[in-house]
């Protein structure tokens, strides 16, 4: 049987594979539960510096497996209710971990694909990829984060028209609204994901693992609040190696070595 979820190691970079080409990348339990576990182990490890998320096969995630749920024994509600919690515990593992994580969008990224592209802090697109939440089609709110996610990406009325109508999104039209990064030719998706993430891997991991959190609570905290955040946060950072170094570099024209 074939491995649900793949794993590749290129030197600092990580490529987390969902492996279900057959039903469109779709995940059950077993599956998101690997991929959750993947994601824990990949936070922890020192050596990987930046995660690539994509799937095998002409899409990038379909969601959760509808024909799996129809076919629970205790009925396609308690079906969702157990897998929201696995897949909620893979959202919370990509935004609480301190390397970015890159969406390489192969394909078809709709219901909880979509909203595990929304979750990643970068999203490169495939030319002929198209986003669509497809949840409310099918008589079903967002989960995954999608609707924390979706109206800081692109405000609250674009939020709504995408949820109330259900329109597949193109590339081009993600890129205009501020849902993908970038876009490039099919063949090159993968590829230029992976050199964005080579590019991220040199950049400070605590800087930027706290920046992220930072401009991810920023939305529920007062002003007062977040400044007071903020320079408990540049603080800690000028007493943490990397920003002895960077703070040393700057002053000696250099370029700082973040890479420990």
């Amino acid at each position: 049987m074939a491995e649900q979820v793949k794993v590749k190691r290129e030197d600092e970079v990580a490529v987390v594979l969902l492996n279900r080409p057959e039903k469109f990348n779709s995940f059950e339990l077993e599956t998101i539960q690997k991929f959750a576990n993947h994601l824990i182990s990949l936070a922890a490890d020192k050596e990987v510096r930046s995660v690539v998320i994509s799937g095998e096969g002409k899409a990038f995630c379909a969601g959760g497996d509808l024909k799996w749920m129809l076919d629970y024994p205790h009925g396609p509600h308690v079906a969702i209710h157990e897998l929201a919690a696995r897949y909620h515990q893979a959202i919370l593992e990509i935004r609480r971990m301190n390397k970015p994580v890159i969406a390489a969008i192969n394909g078809i990224a709709a219901g909880g694909g979509f909203s595990l592209a929304l979750a990643c802090d970068f999203r490169v697109m495939a030319r002929s990829a198209i986003l669509r939440q497809a949840y409310t089609s099918s008589g079903l709110t967002l989960d995954g984060g999608g609707t924390f996610t979706l109206p800081r990406l692109v405000g609250l009325a674009r939020a709504l028209e995408i949820v109330a109508f259900d329109k597949p999104i193109s590339s081009e039209q993600a890129l205009a609204w501020g849902l993908a990064t970038k876009v490039v030719d099919d063949s090159q998706v993968l590829e230029e994901a992976i050199k964005m993430a080579h590019e991220l891997s040199s950049i400070s991991l605590n800087a930027f693992g706290l920046s992220k959190k930072l401009l991810t609570d920023s939305f529920d905290t007062s002003f007062e609040t977040q400044l007071e955040r903020e320079r408990e946060g540049i603080s800690g950072c000028a007493a943490h190696p990397e920003g002895k170094d960077g703070i040393q570099a700057f002053t000696e024209k250099r370029k700082p070595a973040f890479k420990s």
